[in-house]
């Protein structure tokens, strides 16, 4: 996979209203925009989890792991055994979340599930890191959304405040460094850093 898809520039559900003096084709396109691209099932789920699911995650005490990993699975997500979610991580539409084995998700880390977002074991995603499955096609008025996979493989590290964009896959032992964003696929095993990502060295492997 890589993160040169469509409409890579990232961020999900833009909208608005048409403009005055367009040609009458790209009006009935931006007209298109306000249309929800979700299912109806979709939709309900939103509103639930954005209602009442994430409310209460947020007020589970702060090592009540095994419960907000309960209500993660609650609402569809696929969660190994031990994972550890800190009750101020963000996340949208749970369902298309899935964490493996020994994997944590730091304080204030946003997880953007639009698409599939699949984290692997033993990798750390720390705090106000950004994880970003979903965009729009750029090329087109009326913005359809995108909603492109995410993959962090094993071992994997997204350090502090980094971003993932869609259509990215974190290798396995990849080291995104702190504040940096990664909008293509990052090798195995290697430690990248700033904005872009640009490879700065290989990491010790030790899996």
């Amino acid at each position: 996979m890589s993160g040169d898809a469509p409409g890579a520039i990232a961020g999900g559900e833009a909208g608005g209203a048409p403009d005055d003096g367009m040609d009458p084709a790209t009006m009935d396109a931006l007209a298109g925009r306000s249309q929800s691209p979700y299912t109806l099932k979709e939709r309900v789920g939103r509103v639930l989890w954005n209602s009442v699911g994430q409310r209460v995650f947020g007020l589970t005490f702060h090592n009540w792991y095994g419960a907000r990993n309960a209500l993660l699975r609650l609402f569809g997500a696929r969660v190994g055994r031990p994972v550890r979610v800190r009750p101020s991580v963000i996340i949208e539409q749970p369902w298309n979340l899935s964490i493996g084995d020994n994997s944590s998700l730091g304080d204030r880390a946003i997880v953007y599930c639009l698409g599939p977002v699949t984290i692997g074991r033993h990798v750390s995603v720390s705090q106000g890191a950004h994880l970003c499955a979903g965009t729009h096609d750029y090329r087109r008025a009326d913005m359809p959304l995108l909603r492109p996979p995410i993959v962090v493989e094993d071992y994997a590290w997204v350090a502090a405040d980094a971003f993932v964009g869609p259509n990215v896959t974190v290798r396995e032992g990849a080291l995104l460094g702190a504040r940096a964003c990664a909008m293509k696929d990052l090798e195995a095993w290697s430690i990248y850093a700033g904005n872009p990502a640009v490879k700065v060295r290989e990491r010790p492997r030790f899996a």
